[in-house]
């Protein structure tokens, strides 16, 4: 079967994006000057920035949610732009995932309040990749599941079960991390390795697995992660690893290609929260990385798409077509 698109699954969920103008002191009062409710985590930021670059192939969800009001919403942004939701789950009886993701005005830098509801519930018996026609799958969030971080009928976990159903159904893998203890993020992330064949991952993330320092008082150390990458990949059989950093970025791959881009200027009155830039980021590395694309065109890309999405406090609504992103990146210029 020629196979072709990428179906988005594990973690699903409603953000609440507040933003408010300054970040409080304990018992202190802040404003909330704007508050929305939109799509996020992995499931959703991914497909609905791929959709919103305009990809030219198949964008499908999969994962689990309440048959709620939030579900519903997460339902129909899928519709609206498009997205296969079959293997979408909107099961009665349970909350939909909520996460209150708030930012001061000052800067766009968002804090998460964590609400598990359906997210803890999932479990690899939601993953079913038999009748999928994509090419890669991509999952996410490993470290706060509770029943897919655990072991799983004799796998060390539950996304380890997971990605053996998709490697097994003949798809390419990729994962998504979330920011958690260095020594938790090299235990959980080491288990799962071995299957997948891409990973793109932060600055931070890129240092736990590889048991190194990259970041020190929020200063990126490049050489550091360049060093941690050639580890991993020399570690497990990834056909490429992508790290990402707020001055840039970075691309390599198994036959030693290495590519490093800055990232795009975005003048500071343009910002109005960073929540889901990352997944945006990952959408443009995937998006590249599927249509075949050299490595510093799927990189320029991916920094474009991240920026585009600063726009706006939600985690994609802000994205634009692919050629759009790439030409207002141009325009701002990019970082020496």
């Amino acid at each position: 079967m020629q196979r072709s698109g990428i179906i988005c699954s594990g973690a699903w969920c409603v953000d609440r994006n507040i933003t408010v103008d300054h970040w409080p002191e304990r018992e202190t009062v802040a404003t909330i000057q704007l508050s929305q409710v939109f799509g996020g985590c992995p499931g959703h930021n991914m497909s609905t920035a791929l959709k919103r670059l305009g990809v030219p192939f198949a964008v499908e969800g999969q994962g689990l949610v309440g048959d709620d009001e939030h579900g519903r919403l997460l339902a129909s942004i899928c519709d609206e732009l498009g997205i296969i939701r079959n293997g979408l789950q909107l099961r009665k009886g349970i909350d939909t995932s909520l996460t209150y993701a708030i930012a001061p005005v000052s800067d766009g830098r968002r804090t998460h309040f964590f609400q598990p509801g359906s997210m803890a519930l999932l479990s690899p018996d939601d993953f079913d990749f038999s009748t999928t026609k994509c090419r890669i799958a991509h999952l996410g969030l490993p470290g706060v599941n509770a029943i897919m971080d655990a072991p799983w009928r004799g796998d060390a976990s539950g996304w380890v079960t997971a990605l053996k159903k998709a490697k097994a159904a003949g798809l390419k893998t990729n994962m998504e991390l979330v920011s958690i203890a260095p020594e938790k993020t090299k235990a959980v992330a080491e288990s799962f390795l071995p299957l997948l064949d891409t990973l793109i991952i932060n600055d931070a993330e890129v240092g736990a697995i590889a048991g190194m320092e990259t970041v020190k008082n929020s200063i990126t150390n490049v050489a550091a992660c360049k060093e941690a990458m050639v580890k991993i990949m020399a570690a497990f059989p990834l056909e490429m690893i992508t790290v990402h950093f707020p001055a840039g970025g970075l691309v390599f791959t198994r036959k030693g290609e290495m590519a490093e881009s800055p990232s795009v200027k975005v003048p500071q009155a343009e910002i109005k929260g960073s929540n889901g830039a990352g997944d945006c980021f990952a959408a443009g590395i995937l998006f590249g990385h599927h249509e075949g694309w050299p490595i510093a065109q799927s990189l320029k890309l991916a920094h474009a798409s991240a920026a585009m999405s600063l726009r706006s406090a939600t985690t994609t609504g802000a994205v634009m077509n692919w050629k759009d992103c790439l030409a207002q990146a141009d325009a701002w210029g990019w970082r020496s």
